[in-house]
């Protein structure tokens, strides 16, 4: 083969190269339209009639065993699907479409209290239409606790020295009779909060008195006696009644996987979405279906 002909060759395969680059339309969402007659199969034992629940979770934030915000995520969105709710979620705030199909979302991610602009418009909407709100431990934190406390009864300022660190908490039970709360421990090794922001209208359920820890010291808190659980109804203005469900522990991963406190959260889960209350710990799956022969 000579040098002319290698030359030749080449010149044809990159104008074929250019051809399929450059000469192809660009695909449009018209263009995959025929994808809207394939609805995807149903997650194998989802219950598509279930509470629909968003888990808006964030990284990773202190040492082992607290903070773990993924683990959550992972590990409750396998729990609440076996409950028999429509399970959701991120490590990023939920976009308009997931709200738009969300009864309740449940934060767990730190100092979530920070939001874009647009991403405060997004929730101020959500919560206008009615839909709920659960926040776990610091999530109620940021730059302004007064408008966090109009979403869901309270906020926590950053930065403050506001918090026990880890200790024992002797829970004080102000609404001992409250449905949700059946089962709650006395008594739990975690971190409490004290300077928070309340929203007038806030149902306290659980307190906690601080204990004489060194960042409460320091903050003044030692001796407080502070609402650590409460449920909050509200109406926004010009929205639909709303209600946000809270719990200020969970510090710790062991506080999370507690079977009893597991089942208190699902019940302060499902009243903030307007459910009945033992719809997620009541919950009765179908019973499986018979495995097909193998071929």
């Amino acid at each position: 083969m000579t040098i002319k002909t290698l030359l030749l060759a080449g010149a044809v395969a990159l104008g074929c190269v250019a051809c399929f680059a450059g000469g192809a339309p660009a695909q449009t969402a018209k263009d995959y339209a025929r994808y809207a007659q394939w609805p995807a199969p149903r997650a194998q034992g989802q219950n598509v009639n279930g509470i629909h629940i968003f888990l808006f979770a964030g990284l990773k934030s202190h040492g082992p065993g607290a903070h773990d915000y993924p683990y959550w995520l992972d590990t409750w969105s396998k729990l609440l699907t076996a409950h028999g709710a429509v399970v959701d979620g991120a490590l990023s705030f939920p976009s308009q479409e997931q709200l738009d199909h969300s009864d309740v979302v449940v934060i767990y991610k730190g100092d979530a209290g920070y939001m874009t602009p647009e991403q405060r418009a997004r929730l101020q909407a959500y919560v206008k239409r009615g839909g709920g709100l659960v926040t776990l431990h610091d999530s109620l934190c940021g730059p302004d606790p007064a408008d966090m406390a109009s979403l869901v009864g309270a906020g926590k300022q950053h930065g403050e020295v506001n918090y026990t660190w880890t200790a024992t908490l002797d829970y004080n039970f102000v609404d001992r009779d409250n449905p949700i709360v059946q089962g709650m421990p006395l008594q739990i090794y975690d971190e409490a909060f004290f300077k928070l922001n309340f929203a007038p209208g806030v149902h306290p359920i659980l307190t906690v008195t601080m204990p004489d820890t060194p960042s409460a010291r320091r903050g003044g808190g030692v001796g407080q006696t502070i609402p650590q659980m409460w449920t909050y109804e509200h109406t926004l203005p010009g929205g639909q009644p709303a209600r946000a469900f809270v719990w200020m522990q969970g510090h710790m991963v062991d506080s999370l996987q507690d079977p009893a406190i597991q089942k208190v959260l699902m019940r302060g889960i499902a009243w903030a979405g307007k459910k009945p209350i033992t719809e997620l710990t009541d919950y009765m799956p179908p019973p499986p279906r018979a495995s097909r022969p193998e071929l």
